[in-house]
């Protein structure tokens, strides 16, 4: 292996006492001690908005390939596609998706729409854009950030049932500047929580990984939901009481098979280039609906992705080469 540089690109983290934060710089740890035992010498380099920096420090380097793990951009998730964008433009390989698969996705409402036109089942929403063309359904509705993923902005008062579309309306227009990001309501679908993490190749040669879904144990009247308190804080009662199992009784053989094959059109349909995670709800009659496609998906050591790997038989080390881009 004559050049054995190689760059891994990350948030340019602004606030370290934000945990979602701080694990983009794990995440950017681990991943650089994964490529030394894979005999890589790795560079870690935050992504700013200075393009001529980047430029010119990249080529600098002469990286045999790049590691992207930019999730923000000065903690903007709207601006995610910028470092792939970037990496195509300079003509260097790099790990995980392209620029155009992290725009659809990260864009939570042209995702769904795309979604949508193809066919595939994903929950009734409303922006403050399309209240008067959709049709209203009464309901429970969770409001989420349209551009960020890692439960930022979700919390116990991110969920309300509305009786009428105005009532939802002023909902949304409360959270809106509460937290202070651009949003959207999704209505709440009542039943079980899965994730599914994809590996592909440039060939378009798709690898799924074992099934997990999330168990809310306890929650009783709680509504069962991801936030930021069952992501990141470790002594909530939401974190201590969301559990991931990969193990299924033999009734959920038809369902998980459902499940790939949705996972399955949605990365072709997207073209997920190197790895991805779907997040999907199943309501009571085990209809599916995507929630979110994440495209590059956190791939720390106690992610969700690395869990299914592990599950799969990879351990950290062989994870990280099957990355690396060929």
């Amino acid at each position: 292996m004559k050049n054995k540089k190689v760059i891994i690109l990350h948030n340019n983290v602004l606030d370290k006492s934000f945990k979602d934060e701080l694990d983009n710089l794990i995440e950017s740890e681990e991943v650089s001690q994964a490529l030394i035992g894979l005999g890589y010498e790795p560079i870690k380099l935050a992504f700013i908005n200075n393009i001529d920096f980047l430029i010119n420090k990249t080529q600098k380097i002469k990286p045999k390939f790049v590691f992207n793990l930019v999730e923000t951009v000065n903690g903007d998730g709207r601006l995610a596609h910028f470092a792939p964008a970037l990496l195509e433009h300079l003509d260097i390989p790099f790990s995980g998706c392209s620029s155009t698969a992290i725009f659809l996705t990260s864009n939570k409402i042209l995702c769904k729409q795309i979604l949508k036109n193809h066919g595939i089942p994903t929950p009734l929403w409303f922006t403050l854009t399309n209240f008067k063309t959709e049709k209203f359904q009464k309901g429970n509705y969770i409001v989420k950030p349209i551009w960020e993923d890692a439960s930022i902005g979700i919390d116990s008062e991110s969920i309300k049932y509305c009786n009428t579309k105005n009532e939802l309306l002023i909902f949304l227009e409360t959270r809106e500047k509460k937290i202070k990001k651009e949003c959207m309501a999704e209505f709440y679908i009542d039943g079980r929580e899965f994730n599914i993490s994809v590996i592909s190749d440039k060939n378009k040669k798709i690898k799924i990984l074992p099934i997990a879904e999330i168990v809310f144990t306890n929650y009783n009247d709680k509504f069962k939901i991801i936030d930021y308190n069952a992501k990141w804080n470790e002594d909530s009662f939401e974190y201590k009481n969301t559990n991931r199992t990969f193990e299924f009784p033999k009734n959920d053989k038809i369902l998980l098979k459902k499940l790939k094959d949705i996972v399955l059109k949605c990365a072709q349909i997207f073209e997920l280039q190197g790895y991805s995670r779907i997040d999907l709800r199943v309501d009571k009659n085990n209809k599916p609906y995507i929630l979110e496609i994440n495209a590059n998906p956190c791939i720390s050591k106690n992610a969700g992705f690395a869990a299914a790997a592990q599950y799969a038989g990879y351990d950290y080390k062989k994870l990280i080469f099957s990355l690396i881009p060929k």
